[in-house]
């Protein structure tokens, strides 16, 4: 029978079987771990190493012991979404440990324009989070990140690559003209680049100065390097298509076909959007995209704030 008093629930999360809750702060030299059985008890706090996974079994183990739990009880992790990804899901899911990848901008946080926030708070907040979820809470405590397979998550790569790199050669050229603009020039980055160069006279017919030459020669070498990029993240990416086959790679040739959609859009909505996601409605499709509503209601006041522009990105 689960029991309660005035200062703290101590109501099970299953009565059928014993449940340790994991939260875990990742950080960048540490991880703070907290541990609970029960809904509103105090939490049990650990440091360890990052990435340290044999301490972070150790502790798992030790939090069963000091709070009474049988070896095999069952164990349920959650950490938020961000810079570590999936692989220690993956591991933990490989030791028999649910885990759960929470989106961060999902979960519920104090309206204060001041608010305290330290690793601490946050630990307490998300294991009081995890226990709310586990106990099925009516209202949605937040969202839970949907993990790929190694598989799927390593074909995006491309592709992120390739907007990575011309983002990157769009910020060089961006700066080449910006340089010669404040000379009065201009450059068209279609033709011979160090023809252009070598051609161009400020107002009074002089050379390029020196300084500025060398700048724009070693913007124009990053230029080349980054245009070489592409091309070879293209040429993979038509090798691909010609050679390999699987149902990510079907959906990105159905899409290809049609005359409004390109490879680029083909290949992101193929491999990001509908290659390994189970959308369940419309709505999903719509939250996914950030093409959702954002109504507000309160009192005899009623409009709508427009799309919500929220999705993955």
């Amino acid at each position: 029978m689960s029991k309660s008093t005035a200062t703290t629930s101590t109501i099970q999360i299953s009565e059928e079987r014993e449940t340790l809750m994991l939260a875990m702060e990742l950080g960048e030299t540490g991880w703070l771990l907290g541990f609970a059985s029960a809904y509103g008890q105090k939490p049990l706090r650990r440091k360890i190493a990052s990435r340290d996974r044999k301490a972070l079994l150790r502790e798992i183990e030790w939090a069963k012991a000091k709070l009474g739990l049988e070896a095999g009880a069952r164990v349920v992790s959650c950490y938020e979404a961000g810079r570590d990804g999936f692989w220690l899901h993956r591991f933990l899911v490989a030791q028999g440990v649910e885990s759960l990848i929470v989106d961060s901008a999902s979960i519920e946080v104090s309206r204060k324009k001041r608010r305290a926030k330290t690793d601490r708070i946050d630990l307490v907040a998300l294991l009081d989070l995890l226990a709310r979820h586990l106990a099925g809470s009516a209202k949605r405590v937040w969202s839970v990140v949907r993990v790929p397979s190694v598989e799927d998550e390593d074909r995006r790569h491309l592709h992120r690559e390739l907007k990575l790199v011309k983002k990157d050669r769009t910020r060089v050229s961006h700066r080449m003209k910006g340089l010669l603009s404040n000379h009065g020039l201009t450059l068209e980055l279609r033709g011979n680049l160090e023809s252009q160069l070598g051609a161009m006279r400020q107002w009074d017919g002089n050379p390029l100065p020196p300084g500025l030459r060398g700048r724009l020669e070693r913007y124009l070498a990053e230029y080349r390097y980054f245009t070489k990029r592409i091309e070879e993240l293209e040429a993979e990416r038509r090798r691909i298509l010609r050679e390999e086959r699987g149902p990510v790679l079907e959906k990105v040739l159905q899409l290809y076909s049609l005359r409004a959609v390109g490879i680029n859009s083909a290949w992101l909505y193929g491999t990001e959007f509908f290659g390994w996601r189970d959308f369940k409605n419309g709505k999903q499709v719509g939250s996914m995209s950030g093409l959702t509503p954002t109504p507000f209601a309160s009192g005899t006041r009623e409009r709508e704030q427009g799309i919500g522009k929220d999705g993955s990105r």
